[in-house]
């Protein structure tokens, strides 16, 4: 029984471990926990005395994982997110009726939130916890019953409900197409361009499909299509954005249309959801009302 109990180290020494290895230090990593550096420095050293191993080298000031402490961390940060997500759960809905969705940031707020009152409204029994990202969604290490992707549903292990598609036109500020002549597609090749860091080809693709030779000098790289957005309004060249996230913008005069061509893509906008999630009912009630929004 005691060897059980050593193998089980008390929470507040893994997360003193986990902090220090993720900020590699104790200094930040008692900043971030709200405690001093030399209480983290006794729970780490608490915490190998306990497994009888050496997680950290320490030279001089500084600390640097072991061999065994990178593979520890990886493996603890894992269990602690569990935790922390099923707590979270228990607290949020007493009824666990409890939703965690994933969504692309400009989707979500663009598209998903000034609509999502009436999904509330219709399942007030269910608890939504939203997390925005652009990196690819890890349902096994992440607690998320379901996402909005955009691209295709050949996620492994999922389900996959298509949502919509999107046209993609090349928009401008109306100052900066007042300073460029722009009769045709062609033009625009001259043209400085911004695109967005996760969609580093749509420009190219755009081009070849107007039968155009895309330009050399790629342009701006910006990470988000908010920032995109912006840049465009303030009028440092011209984006290629999808037309329903930028209703507003056209709504105020703030961007144009510069030419009728949307970009063909077969990519969409889908619901993915593991198998192991399917019939849980927040999910359903979910894809049920996101399939009725998106006709």
């Amino acid at each position: 029984m005691l060897g059980q109990r050593r193998l089980i180290p008390s929470t507040s020494m893994l997360m003193a471990f986990e902090a220090s290895a993720r900020n590699g230090s104790f200094t930040l990593a008692a900043q971030e926990l709200n405690l001093t550096q030399g209480a983290i420095s006794r729970q780490v050293g608490a915490l190998e005395e306990q497994l009888g191993i050496s997680l950290f080298k320490r030279i001089k000031k500084s600390i640097i994982l072991t061999d065994v402490g990178k593979i520890y961390a990886d493996e603890i940060g894992g269990a602690l997110r569990t935790i922390r997500n099923a707590s979270l759960n228990a607290v949020s809905d007493t009824t666990g009726q409890t939703l965690n969705v994933a969504i692309l940031p400009t989707f979500g707020m663009r598209w998903l939130m000034p609509k999502f009152p009436d999904f509330l409204s219709k399942n007030p029994q269910i608890t939504v916890n939203f997390t925005s990202k652009l990196s690819p969604f890890d349902f096994n290490n992440e607690d998320i019953h379901c996402a909005i992707h955009f691209g295709h549903p050949d996620w492994p292990n999922t389900e996959g409900s298509f949502l919509m598609s999107e046209e993609a036109v090349p928009v401008a500020a109306p100052s900066f197409i007042g300073e460029h002549t722009i009769r045709n597609a062609k033009e625009i090749a001259e043209m400085p361009l911004l695109h967005i860091e996760t969609r580093l080809n749509a420009w190219e693709d755009w081009f070849k499909q107007n039968n155009i030779t895309p330009p050399k000098d790629r342009g701006m790289v910006l990470e988000q299509f908010s920032m995109v957005t912006q840049a465009a309004v303030a009028g440092l060249g011209v984006a290629l954005l999808p037309h329903f996230l930028i209703n507003t913008e056209l709504d105020r005069g703030e961007l144009e249309i510069l030419i009728d061509l949307p970009l063909e893509n077969s990519a969409g906008y889908y619901l993915i959801t593991p198998n192991n999630h399917s019939n849980y009912a927040p999910v359903v009630a979910l894809k049920e009302w996101l399939i009725e929004q998106s006709n």
